[in-house]
This record gives structure tokens, C-alpha cells and sequence, in this order.
């Protein structure tokens, strides 16, 4: 019998680390994302997911769900057996999620990571994250830490002076 083999405990941490910071890319950008664990039928917007399989198809992934009203509604059609390019739902949710794809492939990019298409039948309207961005461009810089006018992280005195703007009571 065959078994699903996983990647290793390195290459598990390299992955989820790399679908943290996709995650982060995305909703810096603005999108909503579902959270790990959320059920997709809760809510729409990016996902996030990682195969951790030790084959072809394990990687880090990216789709977009459309609301779950306007994916009920291009399901009910496929139940029904209309012809896709007759209704307007259907034509509509995936003209969303192409553009949507799009949007977040050029995003991604932006930030630095590396994207493909996964060529995989499985997964639709799909992008496969190969990379991470590096440092994060909205990432706490340096010199954002201690503006001048403020006050120190501790106070040089050792007192228990509020911390902060700077902007109170006095010492």
C-alpha cells in the first residue's frame, strides 16, 4: 500500500513560513484574507493553503474565493446543468476570481516573491508560491523605533514615567 509521504520538519517550517508571509503580503495590500482553519464557506478572499506533500504538487499556494453568495449562486447553476456560458453568475465568478488572480500575482511580485502557474487540474485559478519577499517593505524600520522627541523604550532615570509620544504630564 502506498502511503502520502510529507516533506521533513525543515522544509515544513521553510513552507509555513513562506504561506505566513504571503499572508502578510496580501492583507498589507489591502485584501481580506480567511484565516487558516476558517471554513471557506464563512467568508471570501484569499487563501492561503500549503500541500505538505514531498511530491510535485506540495508548495505553498494561493486562490481567491469569491463571496460565498456568488459562489452559491455559479454552484447552483453546475447543479442545475446550465450551460456555464449562459449564466451570468458563473461568468461573472470567474471573470472575478481571473482578475483577482492577476491582481494578487502582480502584488506578490511586487513584494518579491516568486509565483507560478502551478499547471496543476487540481487547483483552478491557482498561483504557486516558490518564494518569499525578502524583507517586507512595510516592515518597523529603524529609525521608526525611536522618533526624535520621544521618549526612550526605558526611561534613564529608572522611573515609571509613562512611555510613549513624550507628550504628558511632564517627568
Amino acid at each position: 500500500m502506498f502511503g502520502f509521504e510529507k516533506v521533513g520538519p525543515e522544509e515544513a517550517a521553510r513552507q509555513e513560513a513562506l504561506a505566513t508571509d504571503v499572508r502578510n503580503e496580501l492583507v498589507a495590500a489591502g485584501l481580506p484574507l480567511l484565516a487558516p482553519g476558517l471554513q471557506p464557506v464563512l467568508a471570501g478572499g484569499a487563501y492561503v493553503d500549503v500541500d505538505p506533500g514531498a511530491d510535485a504538487a506540495g508548495g505553498v499556494y494561493v486562490r481567491w474565493l469569491t463571496s460565498p453568495r456568488l459562489r452559491e449562486c455559479a454552484l447552483r447553476a453546475h447543479r442545475l446543468l446550465q450551460p456555464c456560458d449562459d449564466v451570468p453568475a458563473v461568468r461573472h465568478c470567474d471573470a472575478v476570481e481571473v482578475a483577482m488572480m492577476g491582481a494578487m500575482t502582480a502584488i506578490l511580485t511586487s513584494a518579491g516573491c516568486t509565483v507560478e502557474d502551478p499547471r496543476d487540474e487540481y487547483r483552478p485559478n491557482s498561483l504557486r508560491v516558490l518564494d518569499g519577499p525578502g524583507r517586507a517593505v512595510w516592515a518597523l524600520r529603524a529609525e521608526e523605533v525611536a522618533l526624535p522627541g520621544t521618549l526612550p523604550a526605558e526611561p534613564p532615570d529608572g522611573s515609571d514615567r509613562p512611555r510613549g509620544t513624550g507628550r504628558g504630564t511632564g517627568p
